[in-house]
């Protein structure tokens, strides 16, 4: 483990986890066994992180969150407090399931809103924005605002997180960063 890394007292980490430095493990979250943390995150209070589950650079994991065996992040990935990953279709407590846990990837700049369920074998795309509370039950797509229970597509946003509106030529600016966006077939392009 880096020397640059915080581990509150109360934190628990189970043997064979790699944490990267600079990260910051706070009070009562338990990282278990063979994870893999990246550098630069932040792990807030009361986190489960489950066996062999795979957190890329710069993720914020906000207070409450699960995050089950079957879960990969890229960087810069944020999950709100009290969002959860499921990792069986259908659990049940007197039947073993662990050789059915599903994967679920979550690409790189997607936003997870509070209390939003994610049901595993939906990937999320990159810079993606679940909307708080909501229930994901198919992949979304890159770029993608989702909504709701079941979770649609209501947008498109831009990296900074900002909606888009493109124009009859299908281009958007997003209005914090200037970046230039296109819309083609139903996929989002980053021009600039």
């Amino acid at each position: 483990m880096a020397e640059s890394v915080f581990i509150h007292s109360t934190a628990i980490i189970d043997e064979g986890s790699q944490i990267g430095e600079g990260t910051k493990i706070w009070h009562f979250s338990h990282i278990m066994p063979n994870c893999i943390i990246g550098e630069r995150c932040n792990i807030g209070q009361n986190v489960v992180i489950s066996p062999e589950v795979v957190l890329g650079n710069n993720v914020k994991v906000q207070n409450n969150v699960s995050i089950y065996t079957g879960v990969t992040c890229d960087d810069d990935v944020f999950l709100g407090p009290s969002m959860v990953f499921t990792n069986v279709i259908n659990p049940r407590s007197a039947i073993n399931r662990r050789d059915q846990y599903q994967k679920t990837h979550v690409g790189k700049g997607a936003t997870i809103g509070a209390n939003a369920t994610v049901v595993c074998g939906n990937d999320i795309g990159e810079y993606a924005f679940i909307g708080a509370g909501a229930v994901i039950t198919k992949s979304v797509p890159p770029y993608a605002l989702v909504m709701g229970n079941p979770a649609r597509q209501r947008g498109w946003v831009s990296e900074y997180g900002h909606r888009l509106t493109f124009d009859a030529g299908g281009t958007a600016v997003c209005p914090e960063s200037g970046q230039l966006y296109r819309l083609t077939d139903n996929r989002i392009t980053l021009l600039n």
